[in-house]
């Protein structure tokens, strides 16, 4: 059991935009009531919202041995569908209005705007004792592999940010980044752990409700991805009476120095902690995080390794790098580190792969007193307003189905696609925004004459660095 409901009973776990308020008590009766009957280790497909029930679902499913699989309720139904031909979930929990979609099959629990539907499949697949919960790499291309995460990983983790954060049962974070993204479901386990009052809303940053219901609530913190500190930025945030908050936190791809910078002396000027991080799915959620004591001092750092934690780099003939400001691949160990992948429901009966050791595919560098700062990718994908998008998945895509020849390129928060007939141009950007659901400001279509290639007919990605840098 990750979660100790009954040790907070009286506290207040939940408060959501329209008043709706759930105490840890309530909590835990909600979720024995939820999977009362339910087989467990069976596998649940959840489709999620920043809505009271859909955090309710993932507690109650976690804390009763059924593994949830956290999925955009706005998924794309070819990709949805196909996610539910490859793994046959026991059981859907989903809102109110998808209810249809599964006309026919048995209805369980209702409430909170959720409803769980028992499915018809013949035949599920065995899943291993210590797998916990499934959970996509933060990509957004339908792909159907998830990271396996255990029992372990996701308890460790989450006390590994408790002490670095120094959260405790006063502490109300407000959500601004999916619950089915693991940052943002690593906020929910973090401050679940010590008993804190999470605030749910489904609102945007741009949106005068958010901060209505911020200061209403006396939201104590908040986290956010590159994208979300450019809009804070645009917003003045500075100038912002919110008396309440006391820890901003950043993670989902890299922060222009600058940025850091200006957040950081703003966070010192005003008795509030600048916190960056370091993530990946695959490692639960952080491997590494900048103290806030250091965030002006070590902007563009990525910080040190998390309590319990430890990075080093390697050359590319798997050699320790011992010499400071020398790029080499970034390697975590940790007991957060995942069990390893599942693309199909066969995947969900392996065990750990990885043996608490993750090599990252970031390329990184230290300095003197071993502050790591990342420098670039080893692998082709950018982080998309905190989104992981697989470059080479893109351009499968587009080849799917255009039949034509195409290249993606790009930086974070920027992906450009190339392209040699001008009449696909648009279709293709308008595709890609489609099937990633991402902002569509992020994506830039090219026309160029030929896509550069080596003589063995590789593509030459660099060669089209040349058009947007």
């Amino acid at each position: 059991m990750i979660f100790e409901l009954g040790k907070y009973s009286d506290n207040t776990a939940f408060v959501d935009e329209y008043g709706t308020t759930l105490t840890y008590g309530e909590l835990k009766r909600v979720s024995d009531e939820i999977c009362s009957g339910l087989r467990t280790r069976s596998l649940v497909f959840c489709f999620c919202r920043n809505v009271i029930g859909s955090a309710i679902g993932y507690v109650a499913f976690l804390n009763h041995g059924i593994v949830p699989v956290m999925l955009n309720s706005q998924l794309e139904a070819e990709f949805r569908d196909g996610l539910l031909d490859k793994y046959h979930p026991d059981y859907i929990w989903c809102p109110d209005d998808m209810e249809g979609l599964w006309a026919g099959c048995d209805k369980g629990f209702t409430g909170f705007g959720y409803v769980l539907i028992k499915n018809s499949y013949e035949s599920s697949y065995e899943i291993f004792d210590e797998l916990a919960l499934l959970l996509t790499t933060s990509g957004s291309t339908g792909s159907p592999k998830f990271v396996r995460q255990s029992y372990t990983n996701i308890l460790v983790n989450a006390k590994s940010i408790v002490e670095y954060l120094e959260l405790d049962d006063t502490e109300r974070p407000i959500t601004t980044l999916p619950m089915n993204y693991t940052y943002g479901l690593s906020i929910f386990n973090s401050h679940l752990i010590v008993g804190a009052t999470i605030l749910i809303t489904d609102k945007g940053l741009m949106q005068k409700e958010f901060w209505n219901f911020f200061k209403d609530e006396g939201a104590t913190s908040f986290g956010g991805v590159p994208y979300t500190y450019e809009i804070l930025d645009k917003l003045r945030i500075y100038k912002m009476d919110l008396p309440s908050l006391r820890t901003m936190t950043q993670a989902g791809g890299k922060l222009l120095p600058d940025l850091h910078e200006k957040f950081a002396k703003f966070a010192s000027e005003t008795g509030r902690h600048f916190v960056v991080m370091y993530g990946q799915c695959e490692a639960t959620a952080r491997m590494g995080f900048l103290p806030p004591d250091k965030s002006v001092e070590k902007k563009g750092s990525m910080g040190i390794a998390i309590p319990g934690g430890k990075f080093h780099l390697i050359d590319v003939d798997g050699k320790d790098i011992t010499t400071p400001w020398v790029t080499g691949e970034l390697v975590y160990e940790g007991k957060n580190v995942t069990l390893g992948y599942a693309e199909c429901g066969e995947d969900l009966c392996k065990g750990d792969e990885r043996n608490g050791v993750l090599e990252t595919g970031d390329m990184a560098q230290f300095d003197e007193e071993g502050y790591y700062y990342i420098v670039g990718r080893k692998k082709r994908f950018l982080k998309i307003y905190g989104n992981r998008v697989n470059l080479d998945e893109v351009d499968r895509l587009i080849k799917s189905e255009f039949g034509i020849e195409a290249a993606s390129a790009g930086v974070d928060d920027h992906l450009h696609i190339f392209v040699t007939d001008v009449k696909y141009s648009e279709k293709v950007k308008e595709f890609v925004i489609a099937k990633t659901k991402l902002n569509p400001a992020a994506f830039t279509s090219h026309v160029i004459d030929e896509i550069p290639k080596n003589d063995s007919g590789k593509t030459l990605y660099k060669e089209l660095t040349k058009y947007y840098e």
